[in-house]
């Protein structure tokens, strides 16, 4: 029956952060009680909306098929803050995150509840998404033609080398993804200078198997107002976002990657093997490299550095395309 999960179904909760939503906000409610196999909860945390974004949530709780939790936060989060505050609201097995913009296709939830029951060590699932335009008319591609996740990427996942992956690109976006609970207590709290999914793909692609569905299971709002976007970059757009790329970008990688070596650090016995401890440890020192490349003021001392990264396969290990090996040596 539609919107039914069978006996040996887990409690899914969704975790939907908002903020100044409504223009976009009803359509992705709407898709949830759409769904083939619906959640058994909602927990949304606003962070201070003041169009009529609480006016659509409070009239969708009320006829809504399952329990509706809204939470007003009385000072603004932003966007990590508030997702770490609903996934630590949820009461679910597993949570999937949610973005306000977005459209979800009926099978989401569905698809991601079969992966984890196919394979139950799994500790997240993520799938594809079709890009769209404001007005929900396909833009042509899919987000993982714009994130890079292509067939080697897949293929490394698929034969278990999934913490290779993370450790060269960015490659679950939040609003495909669903994660068991019990990782909760690994990821919380998220560091503010991080975005949520990283993050949470990170530390638990390091403790547990993660997977994907090679299908799309949502529609992915391109709009002027979004904080991360899905558009598939040309050469053009490639080489002006290099000339973007700064110090400050670098130092924050660099960060990043410290806070997560920690966390991993603290959490050595539930790592599933100790040599990813390692991996994440070139991966700082990769990070450190690149930040003095790129705060050197000697054009010598930037190209020697970048061969010698090259040459001792950081970029090949640690960085996402041979791109940014040419981002480093020209710019």
């Amino acid at each position: 029956m539609p919107g039914s999960a069978s006996p040996t179904a887990r409690r899914i909760s969704v975790a939907l952060c908002t903020f100044n939503g409504a223009r976009f906000l009803q359509p992705q409610l709407d898709s949830f009680p759409a769904q083939t196999r619906r959640p058994d909860e909602l927990v949304v945390c606003d962070d201070g909306s003041t169009d009529d974004t609480l006016v659509i949530l409070e009239r969708f709780e009320k006829r809504a098929p399952f329990p509706v939790r809204i939470e007003r936060n009385p000072t603004r989060l932003g966007s990590t803050k508030n997702f770490e505050k609903a996934i630590g609201q949820c009461t679910g097995d597993l949570i999937a995150t949610c973005d306000q913009d977005d459209v979800w296709m009926p099978e989401k939830l569905a698809l991601s509840e079969a992966a984890f029951e196919a394979e139950p060590a799994r500790g997240l699932i993520f799938t594809d998404a079709d890009v769209v335009d404001d007005e929900l008319r396909s833009l042509g591609h899919k987000m993982w033609d714009a994130i890079h996740f292509g067939a080697l990427a897949r293929r490394r996942v698929r034969q278990g080398r999934w913490f290779e992956v993370l450790l060269r690109q960015w490659v679950v976006t939040g609003a495909t993804m669903v994660f068991r609970s019990e990782y909760r207590p690994y990821i919380l709290p998220i560091p503010e200078s991080w975005v949520h999914d990283g993050w949470i793909a990170f530390i638990i692609g390091a403790i547990a198997p993660i997977g994907f569905v090679e299908r799309s299971t949502i529609q992915y709002r391109q709009h002027a107002a979004q904080q991360i976007g899905g558009k598939k970059l040309n050469w053009r757009d490639l080489y002006e976002k290099a000339h973007e790329l700064g110090r400050a970008h670098f130092r924050l990688e660099y960060e990043r990657f410290q806070l997560a070596r920690d966390r991993l650090g603290s959490l050595s016995s539930q790592v599933r093997d100790p040599s990813i401890l390692a991996q994440v440890e070139r991966k700082v020192a990769h990070q450190k490299r690149r930040l003095a490349i790129a705060e050197s003021p000697s054009r010598w001392k930037r190209v020697l550095w970048t061969l010698d990264e090259l040459l001792h396969r950081g970029y090949q290990r640690y960085s996402p395309a041979t791109t940014h090996f040419i981002k480093d040596l020209l710019f």
